[in-house]
């Protein structure tokens, strides 16, 4: 399992029902836009601070980016 893949996952999809850009998120959370988008393509690993700083602006908890979805059907 690769944490750096299932954050990148959750990070848009919560975005997205957000209706948020990554420029608004990244305003939001005091990183860059650039950034933003390294962390949804998984090209980086977030450190624990900036998992808070996303979750937060995004209104929910750090665990929500880090969860596993079950989706085999």
């Amino acid at each position: 399992m690769d944490l750096k893949e299932v954050m990148a996952t959750n990070l848009r999809r919560i975005r997205h029902d957000k209706k948020l850009t990554q420029e608004e998120l990244a305003d939001r959370s005091g990183l860059s836009a650039r950034y933003i988008g390294a962390v949804e393509r998984a090209d980086v690993s977030a450190s624990v601070t900036v998992l808070g700083q996303i979750a937060d602006a995004l209104c929910v908890e750090p665990g929500d980016l880090l969860k596993v979805s079950d989706v085999r059907g």
